[in-house]
């Protein structure tokens, strides 16, 4: 009788899509990969962390939301009951995803995977609403700086923002709640004698109050660029 011998690369593979299909789920904030950063009405943020070639359990992502890279990264993205996918990420890539369903997250490079994971809580309610973001492919000009419409999904208008060194994003245009997450090393302040230093993925949120006023000015040598969601 003749043996069958499978080649290694696909006995890698076989074995992780079987382990990823009999895992036991666990909820997003029991993966011991997602680190809970903010959580109120509007998001639950998660900053992410999986070490080189290892992998998160199979875990639920019960609402839409965006996940923002810090550093590129190559990663295999797999769904319960499908086929693992292959992905390349930049640093800085924002994308939207439709919630309700669980995967396991393998990191195949030899640096940490890292994310900022935003939830929109209100997404159920706010999926059908009519956008009320007049600009949501625009682009505007800020003192310094410019910020550009990645996309419009559940009520939040998600940008890209950039400041040049001195230039300043004004707390008296965004009025909604509002989340900044950096992409990379900033300096800011809010015209007083503080200043904030920022890693990529630091996190400022704002409910849109004065007294929590996103007024920043980017006191740094070089350009200060983020991700900025804001919530109707």
């Amino acid at each position: 009788m003749r043996a069958w011998i499978l080649p290694p690369i696909f006995l890698v593979s076989l074995i992780f899509t079987l382990v990823a299909q009999t895992a036991t789920e666990v909820e997003i904030t029991a993966e011991p990969s997602h680190h809970l950063a903010i959580d109120n009405q509007y998001v639950r943020v998660f900053r992410v962390q999986v070490p080189p070639k290892a992998s998160t359990l199979m875990h639920w992502h019960r609402h839409d939301y965006v996940f923002i890279t810090l550093g590129d990264s190559h990663i295999s993205n797999q769904v319960q009951s499908k086929a693992a996918v292959e992905v390349n990420l930049d640093d800085g890539e924002t994308r939207f995803v439709g919630g309700n369903f669980a995967h396991i997250a393998q990191n195949l490079s030899d640096q940490p995977f890292r994310n900022i994971t935003i939830e929109f809580l209100q997404d159920e309610q706010m999926r059908s609403a009519a956008s009320q973001w007049a600009d949501d492919a625009g682009e505007e000009s800020l003192p310094g700086g410019h910020r550009k419409t990645l996309f419009v999904k559940d009520g939040a208008r998600v940008s890209s923002v950039e400041l040049v060194p001195g230039g300043r994003l004004p707390g008296e245009k965004f009025t909604r709640p509002t989340l900044l997450v950096s992409i990379g090393h900033a300096q800011l302040s809010n015209g007083k004698s503080s200043r904030e230093e920022l890693n990529p993925g630091g996190l400022l949120w704002s409910d849109g109050k004065p007294q929590s006023s996103l007024e920043k000015t980017n006191v740094g040598t070089h350009p200060a660029c983020f991700v900025m969601l804001e919530f109707w």
